[in-house]
């Protein structure tokens, strides 16, 4: 017989998930609404209104899409390219290769150029990059949680849009974590998750785009066949499930029925928003730099190197060199084990070399910044790592009472 489902609590210093805010996990366990009752419409309006508040847009098309992070970002691509179109996806770690990937099975004319993971792009080099291939669609990633950095925006958002480019971006691992301005930076579409600094559990893709997007959408629309079988359009977008022209009017007054939307997730979705709304954008920005600085102050006591340089780090992912001589895998696995932390491995050409660890939402406060520093300094001492002892909570200690 199965047992009684029992989960062990533990400090969550990932990239993602994060630990998700017990206002939302309680607004979870509300009843069931079904998705016509008035109560649950009012609820997808708030939603829209706060995402606009946390994208700060004023994008009429703002609203969620029900999966993961990945599925906003193949919504949005699939639903503006089309066989042929020319893209370019700028790579600077793991999900610069899923941009690309995406749009090349949209049919796009994918161009990409690559540079060394743990490295952002200056504007010029992309400038260059722009002009030579005359994209219709530029991808990028703003935060790259596989290396810990952070690609600025705000020129090439205005270059886009002076050469009528569209700009796409992934702000999965940034919404809410540092500054992200879709309308001032001239930014097309933008794609978050909940699973990271939203502090909602995994399972819906927040997103935003405005109407140089939405004219593509329209103009490649069609109704599902069971709703209207008279409907026809050879240019029709080929998933429907993240069919982006039909989703929009599901969340508009028209109330599409396009799918059941998930009704536990989006109290969840609507509670963590509130909470954002309440603690404010500028608030939460200054606490992940905060809790940031006492990470970084406390791994760089400890005799630990961060990798890549600070001027464009991401805040809300630290990435530390690995000592020589240990195995990576170990020290998380012994972290998990005898003090219930987790932090995260690393991928492709930085796997074994690197440990990531995430202060993103609910996770990024105080005490758990306190724990992983203490859990990863003493697992190091029992793998016979030299390290500066008790110094990085002392170093931490010194941010917090300064």
């Amino acid at each position: 017989m199965y047992k009684e489902l029992v989960i062990p609590q533990r400090t969550i210093m990932t990239p993602g998930p994060v630990e998700a805010e017990p206002r939302v996990l309680r607004a979870m366990s509300a009843p069931i609404l079904g998705q016509y009752d008035p109560d649950f419409l009012n609820i997808m309006d708030e939603v829209q209104d706060l995402l606009r508040y946390t994208f700060q847009t004023e994008n009429q098309q703002t609203f969620v899409v029900d999966g993961t992070a990945r599925a906003g970002i193949e919504a949005v691509l699939s639903g503006i390219i089309e066989k042929g179109d020319k893209v370019y996806v700028p790579i600077f770690g793991r999900f610069g290769h899923l941009l690309t990937e995406i749009s090349k099975r949209a049919g796009g004319d994918v161009h990409t150029t690559e540079i060394e993971w743990g490295t952002t792009y200056s504007f010029q080099q992309l400038k260059k990059e722009i002009d030579e291939f005359n994209p219709k669609v530029v991808a990028i990633v703003h935060g790259e949680t596989s290396t810990g950095r952070m690609q600025p925006l705000k020129e090439l958002g205005h270059y886009c849009r002076e050469k009528d480019i569209l700009l796409v971006v992934d702000s999965v691992a940034t919404l809410t974590g540092t500054e992200f301005k879709t309308d001032e930076w001239k930014i097309d579409a933008v794609i978050g998750g909940t699973q990271k600094c939203l502090s909602v559990p995994t399972g819906m893709a927040p997103l935003t785009y405005n109407e140089r997007v939405e004219k593509i959408l329209l103009e490649r629309k069609k109704i599902e066949q069971g709703l209207d079988k008279d409907s026809f359009n050879d240019r029709m977008i080929s998933t429907n499930y993240l069919d982006l022209s039909q989703i929009q009017e599901y969340w508009s007054p028209k109330r599409l029925n396009h799918h059941t939307e998930a009704t536990s997730m989006l109290y969840a979705l609507r509670e963590g928003l509130r909470i954002i709304k309440e603690e404010s954008l500028e608030e939460r920005i200054k606490r992940h730099k905060y809790n940031e600085k006492a990470l970084v102050e406390g791994l760089e006591a400890m005799g630990l190197e961060i990798f890549g340089e600070e001027f464009d780090k991401v805040p809300t992912v630290t990435c530390v060199m690995v000592p020589d001589g240990v195995v990576e895998s170990e020290v998380r696995l012994e972290m998990i084990r005898n003090f219930s932390v987790e932090i995260a491995a690393a991928f492709g050409p930085l796997t074994g070399k690197i440990w990531r660890i995430g202060s993103m939402g609910y996770s990024c406060r105080k005490e758990n910044v306190l724990r992983v520093l203490s859990a990863l300094e003493a697992t190091l001492i029992r793998k016979g790592v030299k390290v500066n002892r008790g110094e990085a909570l002392q170093a931490a200690l010194n941010v917090y009472e300064a």
